[in-house]
């Protein structure tokens, strides 16, 4: 069984669901309590053994390459004022150099087309893809989960979760087959389906480990649903041909491309800090 060792992650996208924030900043960039939403993916690929991160990345997007890169003059200005804490902290989230590599998608045509960008530094082995809206705090990181499951069953493993039925339309909607209450075989995947037309209420969120015949699918850039490329549309066709299984994930998600969801992220993480939480709760209680 092949190591999980390639995450790509798509950044390309425009944020406009976070304007005007995301207006010069890209909303990876965007901080939950102190660290940027894009950071929270890394440190979660990383704790699931991943040893290369493929950022996927647009125009105006470089400050994401920039945070992962050795800010000498920082570090200087640190250890000259005598920070030993905060430069310890900055040094021990510095990727290794070559850890992280940054590819382009020159057109918005879908997450399946942003997958495809990163096909010559995927290669020919499975690999994971992580959306970083989707900021999943969990004890066990997400992804670890999702790679021990791939460990035991082979093939693609999507991170599933219930949604209500009025909400399908903004998901991929996995066709469920066997299923034991924690590991679930997919035997169809409908990409944002009508309520009348789920097959059920799991929805696929941002976190897939894929098997690398999915970029010969992407390779033919079909055009799916809001006229983009559609990674579900491309892992559809690979049902029956590999083995394909949806994993709940223990964990809580939060929609951090969305402002109630953003906020509601910054809240529950800061709440559950040991050193700001106590106070961070009583300050919340003069506003409820």
């Amino acid at each position: 069984m092949s190591r999980i060792r390639k995450a790509v992650l798509p950044v390309a996208g425009l944020g406009t669901r976070m304007l005007p924030a995301t207006r010069v900043l890209p909303k990876e960039m965007l901080p939950v309590v102190d660290k940027p939403i894009v950071q929270y993916a890394v440190e979660e690929a990383m704790a699931a053994g991943i040893e290369e991160i493929v950022l996927v990345t647009g125009r105006g997007k470089i400050l994401i390459e920039d945070h992962f890169d050795r800010a000498v003059e920082l570090f200087e200005t640190l250890a000259r004022r005598g920070k030993r804490a905060e430069l310890e902290e900055l040094v021990a989230q510095t990727p290794v150099p070559g850890a992280i590599v940054a590819t382009r998608q020159q057109e918005p045509k879908g997450l399946g087309h942003a997958v495809w960008c990163a096909r010559h530094l995927v290669g020919r082995e499975p690999f994971a893809v992580v959306l970083v809206d989707d900021l999943i705090d969990a004890p066990v990181p997400c992804l670890a989960q999702m790679v021990e499951v791939h460990a035991r069953t082979g093939g693609n493993v999507l991170a599933v979760m219930e949604v209500p039925f009025e909400q399908t339309a903004r998901y991929g909607i996995v066709a469920p087959g066997e299923d034991d209450g924690r590991v679930v075989e997919v035997r169809g995947l409908v990409e944002k389906p009508r309520p009348e037309n789920a097959p059920s209420r799991l929805a696929v969120i941002g976190r897939y480990i894929l098997m690398p015949e999915v970029m010969d699918e992407l390779a033919r850039h079909e055009v799916g649903a809001g006229g983009e490329i559609q990674l579900t549309d491309a892992l559809a066709k690979l049902i029956g041909r590999q083995a394909f299984h949806g994993l709940r994930f223990e964990g809580r998600r939060y929609d951090c491309g969305d402002r109630l969801g953003y906020l509601e992220a910054v809240v529950a993480l800061a709440a559950k800090r040991p050193d700001i939480g106590p106070a961070f709760r009583a300050l919340l209680a003069q506003y409820l």
